[in-house]
């Protein structure tokens, strides 16, 4: 079988170095908040060119905790994307908040800024982003649509980690970028984690006070907070699995240039934009035929996951926003089509020859 990704394959090579910084981490008994975390935290910041980060228990987290500590909640309302996983919609309600969705662009699956505006209120208070699938947004649109609504920008970079626009990377661009560390993310834990970068110190404090029970320390909780805090193992995997981001990122693209190569135009491939750097956490292709391709990779003992099926407005769970079929096209059609592929540092050539052909043969 060819997998979506193969992390025994990944784990084999690193396993080591794993191992050495486990044994490092339980010999100190420092297992909560400790310098692995501190570490990770610096290295993260400088790679982004960001002042601030913190680690806290997952992207969800991320996002829901970079909401608040912006000051947004009640009666406020953030405009977002519905083709993406639910935890953006999700980490906005958390806060009391409002989800106001704009359709996608019909290359990218990028929230299109051409329809921002017209969506913006006087309770709209900041604009969320999604670079999906590694792709980055057009955020020299979106921060010109900030800057000229006076708006916050929160950017959703769990599938961005390392991708890029004009040599400046996925969440440096706004007031905060959320990253997830899933098992399965470009870079990943070895469970759940999440990462905010700020570029304010007073909302970076008020993340590191939120993720811990709203307490500075001492036992003196002067709000009411959180138990969100990145694992000092996760953290201390994660700085081995971060000394080879760019290395797999850059397998990955290899990887991508591949299907390129062997995939017909009789299906669309995905687009990277002049400018951009796509670390393409899925390989994501289009195809009115998305069924049929599916079941004949099944048929061949090949992975394919359907991200997403179903767009955020149309999810059972915010019915309550009012939305119905037929009001984001573009993300809709993209739900009817969409197929992603295999696609790992570790995917041998052979198998993306494979997975082409059965797919130009349908």
């Amino acid at each position: 079988m060819i997998p979506m990704i193969d992390l025994k394959k990944q784990f084999s090579e690193i396993k080591d170095e794993i191992f050495s910084v486990m044994t490092e981490i339980l010999e100190s008994t420092q297992y909560i908040l400790g310098p692995k975390v501190l570490e990770l935290e610096q290295k993260i910041a400088r790679y982004h060119g960001m002042p601030e980060a913190i680690g806290v228990a997952s992207g969800t987290d991320a996002l829901h905790l970079a909401v608040k500590a912006l000051g947004i909640g009640e009666g406020d309302e953030v405009i977002t994307t519905p083709f993406t996983f639910f935890a953006t919609a999700e980490a906005i309600v958390y806060t009391g908040a409002t989800p106001v969705f704009v359709d996608v662009e019909p290359d990218t699956m990028n929230i299109d800024p051409a329809k921002i505006e017209e969506k913006i209120t006087e309770r709209t208070k900041a604009i969320l982003p999604v670079h999906i699938f590694g792709h980055s947004a057009d955020m020299d649109a979106i921060c010109g649509i900030a800057q000229k609504h006076d708006l916050k920008i929160i950017e959703d970079c769990a599938q961005s980690f390392g991708a890029e626009l004009r040599g400046k990377k996925t969440g440096s661009f706004g007031e905060a970028g959320c990253f997830s560390f899933y098992p399965s993310k470009n870079l990943g834990a070895f469970g759940d984690g999440g990462m905010v970068l700020l570029q304010d110190a007073s909302v970076a404090d008020d993340i590191r006070q939120l993720r811990n029970h709203g307490s500075k320390g001492a036992y003196r909780h002067e709000r009411v907070g959180f138990n969100s805090r990145l694992d000092e193992l996760q953290a201390g995997m994660l700085l081995v699995k971060f000394r080879r981001i760019d290395e797999y990122n850059e397998k990955r693209r290899k990887r991508a240039a591949l299907y390129n190569e062997f995939l017909s135009d009789s299906v669309i491939r995905p687009v990277e934009r002049p400018g951009a750097r796509h670390v393409y956490h899925q390989y994501t292709l289009r195809s009115a035929k998305r069924d049929e391709i599916q079941k004949a990779l099944r048929d061949n003992d090949i992975a394919s996951v359907v991200y997403y099926p179903i767009p955020l407005h149309l999810q059972e769970a915010v019915s309550f926003l009012g939305y119905k079929k037929g009001d984001f096209p573009v993300a809709e059609e993209a739900a009817e089509r969409v197929l992603s592929l295999p696609i790992y540092p570790e995917l041998p050539e052979e198998a993306v020859k494979e997975i082409a052909a059965i797919i130009n043969n349908v």
